[in-house]
């Protein structure tokens, strides 16, 4: 018997042998071999042919001249690609085939899809198989136009430097409150009472539907989970992200992960971006970062945080009695501190923990406590007026403004909490790039004198106060409008004294002359020239230098009449007033020296009821002084 591997060497020498006679030979005597290879060594035709590849250089193989072409054309393909597009469901099922599109197409007559034969001229429709190896060419496949879409890596550049946040509805659980005799507690949607055939199954359990908050620390990867009822809102978003922010004890032991991050990612949802979470986050100087709609990958890292949760401690859950929301928390939050401190991260490599504990004491910003986080979700900045001391009052209390950019005396600044700092007030102001900022203010101490303690002494010390942007522009102002030579400006020239009357003019003569006719009065003599003053603004600026220069019209002298200065001037008579009676009455009482009784007062009343005239007062206070007083006296029953 021949060993296996003297037999392997012998089968290969006759393949080399065989390779080189194949070689040699022209075309059609190369099967000829191939069999009789074959009968000698008992393999098949297909096994000889394998073998021989072996032992054959292959020569390169040639590119026909017709590669890449397509007797579809692009339109064509933009039309089949579009309509199978639109049948594309977001599952990813496929509802249309390529060939019921084709001839849908065609019968609607927007493609051809043909080929015409080079030799015989006849029309040959196109497969559907070349049809679709056109789209693939032409990269308007499906499956080629659902591919991911490339995206850039973004970093973050410490722990809390960015988080991200995420709400997602727990789809297996419901916490039912124990009413109608059923068991408390943490429930499940079981599927045989809940699926889509029974919607009134799942409207008795909305509100008592269980939602997620995730939050992951960009930098870390450290999550955070807290669970919530009712519904995505923006007060269950504040209360999550509050949770998440303060420091917190878990079974008597601090979480390491808390602090108020510097970005916030999240989605555009009505709940993420309303006024109510962008007070708060403003307030906190947290920057939020809403991403564009449909880019879920910008906040993949939460995502693939709600999967972890989903699996590794909602799994969990059915072998547990959570019977309220708080215990579910609870549940979470050991969950989480365990997780972040076991499980190793693939992008760095450490525990999530090891990474976090990395940050340091100028980027752990301190949240300010869960009651102060509350009041700023609703509080306002309020208007304060900046006083000449260059200070603000904000709560009862006092704070220096001097180093806030552009303050001046006068103005109204928007003050609101300090949340990391409680001897400190903040100034609410847009920045150059148009978004809100904020500028810590200190307090204004003050001893026990009520003198600010770092106020000069007098006598010792000497500080001017800072100069305000109004105060440079009023001095700018000011020398910019001095004249660069001092001197007196010149005053109209006086009017020229009047000359003796003549007898032309018919005046009197001051001298004592004789006075003869009325003349026709002459016009008053003025300077013929305006006077010149000192220009202004560098000599650029000439007053009434526009009057001067002006091109003014001269009209003819126009007739008149002279006015007759001898006519009486009569005083115009005024109308004489009424009285009413309550003025009556005041003057009356002045005239008699006394109030009027009501007996005189009812008497006045039925003289005058539409009052008394002005001229008739004194004769009434005589009528009133002469008529004895009335007594009345009540009757007896």
């Amino acid at each position: 018997m021949t060993p296996p591997r003297a037999a392997s060497a012998a089968s290969a020498q006759l393949m080399a042998q065989l390779a080189q006679a194949t070689a040699r030979q022209g075309h059609g005597g190369k099967g000829a071999l191939v069999a009789a290879a074959g009968q000698a060594t008992g393999l098949s035709r297909a096994t000889v042919y394998r073998r021989l590849k072996e032992f054959t250089v292959q020569g390169e193989r040639r590119r026909r001249s017709d590669a890449g072409a397509s007797s579809v054309t692009r339109q064509e393909a933009l039309q089949i690609s579009a309509a199978l597009m639109r049948s594309q469901r977001k599952g990813g099922k496929q509802l249309l085939s390529v060939a019921r599109a084709l001839d849908e197409l065609r019968c609607q007559g927007l493609v051809r899809c043909e080929r015409i034969h080079p030799e015989t001229g006849e029309v040959r429709l196109l497969s559907a198989s070349a049809v679709e190896r056109a789209l693939r060419t032409y990269g308007l496949h499906p499956a080629q136009l659902l591919r991911p879409t490339p995206c850039t890596e973004m970093k973050s550049l410490h722990p809390n430097h960015v988080w991200q946040i995420d709400a997602s509805l727990c789809v297996l659980y419901y916490l039912s409150n124990g009413q109608k005799g059923q068991r408390g507690g943490l429930q499940v949607l079981e599927a045989d009472k809940f699926y889509k055939n029974k919607p009134r199954a799942l409207e008795r359990v909305q509100s008592e539907r269980v939602w997620r908050y995730v939050v992951t620390d960009h930098y870390s990867g450290s999550i955070f989970v807290h669970y919530v009822l009712g519904a995505e809102s923006a007060l269950n978003l504040a209360e999550s992200f509050i949770a998440a922010i303060n420091a917190r004890c878990v079974l008597g032991t601090p979480d390491p992960f808390h602090g108020v991050p510097f970005i916030l990612m999240m989605d555009m949802g009505s709940a993420n971006t309303s006024g109510l979470f962008k007070n708060l986050a403003r307030r906190l100087g947290v920057q939020l970062m809403p991403h564009a709609p449909g880019n879920a990958r910008a906040t993949g890292q939460v995502e693939k945080a709600q999967d972890i949760v989903e699996r590794c401690f909602e799994s969990t859950l059915k072998g547990q009695a959570v019977g309220s929301l708080q215990a579910l928390n609870l549940s979470a939050y050991c969950w989480a501190r365990s997780f972040n401190a076991t499980a190793r991260h693939s992008r760095h490599g450490h525990t999530r923990l090891h990474q976090w504990l990395g940050i340091t004491p100028e980027q752990l910003r301190i949240a300010p406590g869960v009651q102060m986080c509350r009041e700023l979700l609703t509080h306002e900045p309020e208007l304060r007026k900046v006083s000449p001391r260059l200070t603000v009052e904000f709560k009862g209390l006092e704070y220096d403004v001097r180093d806030v950019p552009a303050v001046s005396v006068g103005e109204k600044l928007r003050v609101t909490y300090n949340p990391y700092a409680q001897e400190a007030a903040c100034i609410v102001y847009t920045d150059a790039d148009g978004r809100e900022a904020l500028h810590t203010v200190p307090l204004v101490q003050r001893d026990e004198a009520g003198f600010r303690v770092d106020a000069p002494v007098i006598g010792q010390q000497w500080a001017s106060a800072r100069t305000t942007p109004l105060q440079a522009n009023r001095q700018q102002v000011e020398q910019l409008g001095q004249p660069q030579q001092l001197g007196q400006p010149q005053q109209l020239g006086q009017l020229p004294a009047q000359p003796p009357a003549s007898a032309e003019t018919g005046r009197a003569d001051p001298a004592g002359g004789s006075a003869a006719p009325a003349a026709r009065p002459q016009p008053m003599q003025l300077p013929s020239e305006l006077p010149h003053s000192e220009p202004l603004f560098g000599r650029r600026l000439a007053p009434l230098r526009q009057v001067r220069e002006a091109k003014l019209p001269i009209p003819l002298p126009k007739k008149g009449q002279p006015l007759p200065l001898a006519a009486k001037v009569v005083a115009p008579t005024r109308a004489e007033r009424t009285l009413t009676l309550f003025e009556a009455s005041r003057e009356l009482a002045e005239h008699l020296g006394a109030p009027l009784e009501p007996a005189r007062l009812a008497l006045l009343r039925q003289l005058c009821p539409q009052g008394l005239p002005e001229s008739e007062l004194p004769a009434m206070a005589e009528r009133l002084a002469a008529r004895p007083a009335l007594r009345v006296i009540a009757s007896a029953r």
